[in-house]
């Protein structure tokens, strides 16, 4: 497994090596007090229902949260709520016997019910990178006693994340500065800053992301897009609050001035094939360089 980090600093591979040891110390203990695999299993978060599909372990899914909508087999079950508002009302009428859960769901006092409902609940850790899209298959499959099958995934996934990341680098153009909008609600522009799914995808891609200076999620005023004078407006296809006609789009005051609205140029993506990072990533990737840069 090491040889899958072969291209990462040593500094970026300790904290996936510690998940690494920590998901199989857990898979040990659910053998051995359970003497069984999970077979009534509660996945949260859109990523790792994905991985749970790709891993051939989809016939224990009881249960997945609303982000969970690919595959399209995925949402024939039962649907237990918002993967950051669950209910443990909704997540125990299915009697689960191990719940998945991607990083950051919640909310915390959900969690406190379920595992005093001693229900082996595991945080699938969620990190916006090539070693993070590992990290989700190992502590997955370790969850799920499928380690072969995770190891064979992960070989997979990083040789076309590789080759992925490879043919944006190549690019010899000039690149493309990219401002993602996550929503338009009121008229006001929440674009995404560094250290998001959205910033990393963007710079995965080729691209440069247009707002650098502050991180997260925030508002942007008319005179800061200005200024970052995007090329590109990347925004999810559905979902979320934002303005799904072009034209009204180029024509708020605040983006009207921009490159992007002079020549139209606006991606629309599914929100979970781009800001997963889970399976599909390189794929993801590839697509969006593509767009950006048509050959």
């Amino acid at each position: 497994m090491l040889k899958l980090f072969e291209r990462a600093p040593l500094k970026n591979i300790v904290p996936y090596l510690t998940i690494l040891f920590a998901s199989l110390t857990l898979n040990n203990a659910l053998a051995d007090s359970d003497h069984h695999k999970p077979k009534r299993i509660v996945s949260i978060g859109g990523a790792v229902t994905e991985i749970v599909f790709a891993l051939g372990q989809q016939d224990r899914l009881v249960a997945r949260d609303s982000t969970s909508t690919y595959p399209a087999e995925a949402t024939k079950l039962p649907d237990v709520g918002y993967m950051r508002s669950l209910s443990p009302e909704g997540v125990l009428s299915v009697n689960p016997e191990l719940i998945l859960a991607e990083e950051g769901s919640g909310p915390r006092e959900t969690i406190n019910i379920l595992e005093k409902a001693k229900i082996p609940f595991v945080i699938i850790p969620d990190a916006y990178s090539r070693e993070g899209i590992i990290s989700k298959v190992i502590a997955v499959g370790a969850a799920l006693g499928a380690q072969k099958q995770a190891e064979d995934l992960t070989e997979k996934l990083n040789i076309d994340l590789i080759a992925a990341e490879r043919r944006s680098n190549s690019y010899s153009g000039i690149r493309k500065r990219v401002l993602f909008i996550l929503s338009t609600r009121g008229g006001k522009i929440l674009a995404s800053g560094s250290k998001t799914a959205a910033d990393t995808v963007i710079k995965m891609a080729g691209g440069i992301n247009a707002i650098s200076e502050f991180s997260g999620y925030k508002p942007l005023s008319s005179e800061s897009i200005t200024v970052a004078a995007p090329d590109i407006i990347l925004m999810m296809d559905q979902g979320g609050d934002h303005i799904t006609d072009n034209d009204k789009l180029f024509a708020m005051p605040a983006i009207s001035s921009t490159p992007a609205a002079k020549t139209k140029s606006v991606i629309r993506m599914n929100g979970l094939y781009l800001l997963g990072f889970g399976p599909r990533t390189a794929a993801a990737i590839s697509d969006l360089h593509l767009t950006m840069y048509p050959e």
